[in-house]
């Protein structure tokens, strides 16, 4: 089709239609023919779970009309979490109809939309660059990356070449914490306290590697706005309280002992409202189906950038005996070193 369009005897004349054509990232499945998903990392249990949703034969409604179909094993040789499940999970993913390959090009050429799912969020950035640079619609797991810095450049990227992404832990989309957050019954939101396990990687922020849930759950009532952090570390116990505008405060409760489990209490003006539990993965499986049909993100990428300096500032309190760390300082760093990356 676009040879034809370029070989017409005024082009200029037919720049509109390219341009259109062009910025059409999202994929349409057809009777015959589903949207073709790929995995980029099999380090996780997140790539079983995902699987199962969209390769299920019954799947309706939002899951309708998709399949895996290839997934790159990938791993972190220096993680023993991913070194020692990648070939565990690639083997699972095999039984269940998916082609194992040995590259991301090579991926990409039998792709419409990618997953990258690598545990480790160190990679996340090269690996992106080539999704982005073939204009696949982009999910990318938590955390988005290892680094603020490498967030924002994905970001970037994806802005420059006009390619839908987003990032999310799956907590943000259960039912119970969505009823929550568009409650009118509680007003307007003053406060919310929320929790998760919080688990340490030494490659990682502290907060990047599994305490994001309880961070993102945050988000998900509070919203953006945070101006400064301030963390208490225990080896047992983070706490960190978040003030945003408004005076309003919002804390995260990150647990390494004891039972462990996820939840969020939100206070409103009208009345508070609690949610306790994780309500599985199906929720964000329809929130990706959605977003590679339409092209459209249900979280800004300045909300998921503004997670990850909430989790960086709260690192650099730590290191600061607890002293508050504005955000605003920690992005502008951020930035200044995103930017070099991208001139690589």
């Amino acid at each position: 089709m676009i040879r034809r369009m370029l070989t017409a005897r005024n082009p200029l004349r037919l720049l509109p239609a390219l341009l259109l054509f062009a910025a059409l990232p999202a994929v349409a499945a057809s009777p015959n023919q589903p949207i073709r998903i790929g995995i980029i990392g099999l380090d996780t249990s997140h790539v079983v779970a995902f699987t199962k949703e969209f390769n299920d034969p019954k799947a309706g409604g939002e899951l309708a009309g998709f399949r895996i179909v290839a997934g790159f094993p990938g791993g972190s040789t220096d993680i023993e979490s991913s070194r020692s499940r990648v070939q565990d999970y690639a083997n699972q993913l095999k039984a269940l109809g998916v082609e194992i390959v040995p590259s991301i090009p090579e991926l990409l050429t039998k792709v419409d939309a990618v997953l990258l799912e690598s545990v480790d969020g160190r990679p996340h950035l090269e690996q992106a660059r080539p999704v982005i640079a073939a204009r696949k619609p982009l999910f990318i797991d938590k955390p988005l990356a290892a680094s603020l810095a490498d967030g924002i450049a994905i970001a970037e990227l994806a802005k420059r070449n006009n390619v839908p992404f987003f990032s999310s832990s799956s907590l943000r989309f259960g039912a119970k914490v969505q009823a929550i957050r568009h409650d009118p019954k509680l007003g307007d939101i003053v406060g919310a306290d929320a929790w998760s396990p919080c688990t340490l990687e030494e490659h990682h922020p502290d907060l990047y590697w599994y305490g994001v849930h309880g961070v993102e759950t945050l988000y998900t009532i509070m919203g953006t706005g945070c101006e400064c952090v301030r963390r208490i570390s225990t080896p047992d116990t983070e706490i960190v309280v978040g003030l945003w505008h408004n005076n309003r405060v919002g804390t995260f409760r990150g647990t390494r002992t004891g039972k462990h489990d996820y939840g969020v209490v939100a206070f409103g003006t009208k009345g508070t409202a609690a949610q306790i539990g994780f309500e599985g993965y199906k929720p964000l499986a329809e929130q990706i189906a959605r977003f590679f049909k339409t092209g459209k993100t249900p979280i800004a990428p300045e909300e998921t950038l503004e997670i990850l300096a909430f989790m960086q500032a709260a690192d650099d309190s730590k290191r600061a005996n607890g002293a508050p760390i504005k955000l605003a300082d920690v992005m502008a760093r951020a930035r200044a070193e995103a930017s070099q990356k991208l001139d690589k």
